[in-house]
């Protein structure tokens, strides 16, 4: 026998192909699962996951990008608490026009407006 064995199919009497099997397959996998995991490391998913493993945090434009976003969050916050008062504000406004249209409506059903004989 050899490092390849010949497994007799159809498809290999016609296109001449060689099957490996056994202990034998395990030479490729290993080159190519080495190969593709070096490969891998030097794709920039890679290189951010060895910065991670290793210790290191983002980078400076990202950190950078997370402290605008803060400010950003803080003044939106900023907004809003502005927007809830002024929401405050209306309903008080809204409530005191409610209190004088029925006023109104009360001195018109009395008939206790002066003028009005």
């Amino acid at each position: 026998m050899g490092f390849y064995t010949l497994h007799p199919t159809p498809y290999t009497l016609f296109s001449g192909a060689v099957s490996i099997s056994g202990p034998e397959i395990l030479i490729p996998m290993s080159f190519f699962l080495v190969a593709g995991s070096v490969g891998f490391s030097f794709s920039p998913i890679g290189r951010a996951i060895a910065r991670r493993l290793g210790g290191a945090g983002p980078d400076g434009e990202a950190q950078r990008e997370v402290a605008a976003l803060r400010e950003e969050v803080d003044q939106l916050r900023g907004e809003l608490a502005e927007m809830q008062g002024r929401v405050a504000e209306l309903d008080d406004l809204h409530n005191r026009l409610d209190f004088a249209e029925r006023l109104i409506a009360q001195v018109k059903t009395k008939g206790a407006l002066p003028g009005e004989k």
